[in-house]
């Protein structure tokens, strides 16, 4: 089979060091100041043609004090004239916009910042649904601009070997894959995890991870079949997802906000399997095992905390006049979104954003 996946551009060169410079600074700007985007800053400050060149929270405090962090120019709260994204993305100087707010979120800013003429990355999930991921998709392809869903584990050294090794026939058919991520997340029903007006819930958080060892192994379902526990907010505590393909095999896959589980994957085919160790978003380790044969190790080490690597290839395709990166397509991240509303169907979750 071939995998569906493309090879990252990095990891074609001799020097595959993702701090390397590929070209002119590119000055960004950071839209929230919470964990993830401390964390992809923190990855993005290695990079020498990179930028942080501006940051924006609802508070000017907060704003002030990740500017201090990461010795940002320019920091921007909400005031009563405009939001601190708005002012954020009025500065001329900004390239490239991250967005790293809650999920209902997405949409109104990364929209703004497409029209603002900014490119922009968007964590994950892309948007709430794929309406608003369309609407997205033709404005950035209409200007000319670059857009991409943050998926950071698709560009992983690890990630892209197991995809490597699925694809090469080592293992033979992949007949079933499992996957499955989750921890128990306090409850509190208007944090970000659990607040059914930020697109709170286990899919669209933690299901793209183990939704990408399918799609990195098998490609995209013909059939979804969907489980879950809704709470009374309506929204997805837990949910299992069984994918369908065609020529027989399956995937089954869990997410929870409930549950410690072990964070593994299991790629398994007609020849042998291969099994992921460390949890199955940046994997350590894979194990590969042929038939009755001993295993065989493989070892992975990242950059930084291992987003460094999606970041070379926003940066990279930026500077190089690409809009749309070859290993996260926008039609991906469309196709993802349609598959999560119709599992949101099955399971009965709907979000304030379906109504607009």
């Amino acid at each position: 089979m071939t995998a569906p996946i493309a090879k990252p551009w990095l990891f074609s060169q001799p020097d595959q060091d993702p701090r390397t410079a590929t070209g002119r600074t590119l000055r960004w700007g950071i839209v929230a100041t919470g964990g993830i985007a401390n964390s992809v800053s923190t990855d993005l400050a290695l990079l020498t043609d990179a930028e942080i060149h501006a940051v924006s929270s609802r508070t000017q405090g907060a704003a002030d004090a990740f500017a201090a962090q990461f010795g940002i120019p320019h920091a921007f709260g909400d005031d009563d004239g405009a939001t601190g994204y708005q002012r954020l993305l009025a500065l001329d100087s900004v390239d490239v916009v991250y967005v790293a707010t809650p999920h209902a979120n997405h949409f109104e800013i990364a929209l703004a910042a497409l029209n603002a003429g900014k490119h922009v990355l968007v964590e994950k999930a892309l948007t709430i649904n794929a309406r608003e991921a369309a609407e997205l998709i033709a404005l950035a392809r209409s200007r000319n601009l670059f857009l991409m869903e943050a998926v950071w584990s698709r560009f992983l050294p690890s990630m892209q070997r197991a995809f490597e090794i699925a694809a090469s026939g080592e293992l033979g058919q992949i007949q079933w894959v499992t996957a499955d991520l989750g921890f128990p997340a306090e409850y509190t029903p208007t944090a970000r995890l659990w607040a059914l007006k930020d697109g709170g819930g286990a899919l669209l958080d933690l299901s793209v991870y183990p939704l990408l060892w399918a799609l990195g192994t098998l490609g995209f379902p013909q059939t979804v079949s969907a489980t879950g526990s809704v709470n009374d907010d309506g929204v997805d505590a837990q949910n299992a997802l069984t994918l369908g393909y065609h020529h027989g095999a399956q995937a089954q896959l869990t997410s929870s906000l409930l549950a410690h589980g072990p964070r593994a994957a299991t790629v398994a085919g007609s020849l042998g399997y291969l099994h992921t160790i460390g949890s199955i978003n940046n994997p350590r380790e894979l194990t590969v095992k042929i038939g009755f044969e001993a295993p065989r190790m493989e070892h992975f080490d990242v950059i930084g905390r291992g987003y460094s690597y999606e970041l070379r290839e926003v940066t990279r395709c930026i500077q190089q006049g690409v809009t749309e990166s070859p290993v996260m397509p926008l039609d991906d991240s469309l196709n993802v979104m349609r598959l999560f509303d119709g599992v949101r169907a099955q399971l009965g979750v709907t979000y304030p954003n379906d109504a607009h």
